[in-house]
């Protein structure tokens, strides 16, 4: 077994989408190789309704899939399709929009005001571009999760972990996707597909994602605002750290332990030609999306959704 290296760490950045919701991207809109098949991830978390209340109007998608992960208040969604529907606490949304399809995202906050959740966009091979529009709506019931021996805890999204099998299925780029918690002090390895690109997203306690048997006071090159910064301290909030090649990772909690995501999947390997939601392979394909989107015909007949 194999220990995938750290190959780089950096800082989500704060920035604003929708009609005015205040959130952190992770990564996105840079370098499309680095995350294949993986193209945007954002951290939507605000206390301040007035951060986030006004939501993601309606808007176009075609030729990926968006992942919405939700962990505190609602987000209620709803498409030129006619579906719709709410997510809770806890629960996943994976829209494969194919072809295209038109719709909204509104977010809400608990009794709070808290609002958290994630969005991670994924890549579409050509030959599925412009499939049939479909959703999986997951409740967080429906989602696995193993309690391990020394306390770690890993909530399996999609994809196979430790001998149980995450509810999201028939996904194009046959991705792993984890939220798993590491107690106090504790170390753990964790297996991954050798042929996968792979990336952890740090949103709670901090760790360190390093063989156990390196020197505690690594440095560790962090970008953050576009200065790149040396320090000891462990990978903490909002830090997304990509991995090399092998088939483990390794994390060490802190004293306060861990959470974290941790997402894989195999690179799709082809050209991208990409205008905001709308991801084609050809400067021609992607014409041809605009031009359809300002003649409506972007929705294409016979779609339905699920």
């Amino acid at each position: 077994m194999s220990i995938r290296a750290v190959k780089s760490e950096s800082v989500a950045r704060p920035t604003m989408e929708g009609a005015g919701v205040h959130l952190h991207r992770v990564f996105g809109f840079g370098d499309p190789t680095e995350s294949d098949p993986f193209l945007m991830m954002d951290d939507f978390r605000n206390d301040d309704p007035a951060k986030y209340k006004a939501g993601f109007p309606w808007h176009p998608h075609r030729g990926i899939e968006t992942i919405t992960y939700v962990l505190a208040g609602e987000v209620e969604h709803g498409d030129s399709l006619g579906n719709h529907g709410v997510l809770g606490a806890g629960s996943v949304q994976w829209m494969t929009a194919g072809s295209g399809i038109m719709h909204q995202e509104m977010p809400r906050g608990n009794a709070a005001g808290q609002m958290h959740g994630f969005q991670l966009w994924a890549n579409l091979p050509s030959s599925e571009k412009m499939t049939t529009p479909r959703y999986q709506d997951i409740s967080g019931a429906d989602i696995p999760e193993i309690i391990d021996d020394d306390g770690t805890k890993v909530k399996i999204v999609t994809g196979e972990f430790w001998g149980k099998r995450g509810p999201v299925d028939g996904i194009a780029a046959n991705p792993l996707y984890l939220d798993i918690s590491v107690p106090p002090n504790s170390t753990k390895r964790l297996p991954v597909d050798t042929h996968m690109n792979a990336f952890a997203y740090v949103f709670a306690g901090a760790g360190r994602f390093r063989d156990a048997s390196d020197p505690v006071g690594v440095l560790v090159e962090k970008e953050f605002q576009g200065e790149e910064l040396n320090l000891r301290d462990m990978t903490g909030n909002r830090t997304l750290v990509r991995f090399d090649t092998g088939d483990e990772i390794t994390v060490t909690a802190g004293p306060e332990g861990v959470r974290f995501l941790l997402v894989a999947g195999k690179p799709i390997r082809e050209p991208v030609a990409w205008h905001g939601p709308i991801v084609m392979n050809t400067r021609e394909e992607l014409m041809q999306a605009i031009r359809d989107l300002n003649e409506g015909t972007f929705i294409r007949e016979g779609a339905t959704g699920i």
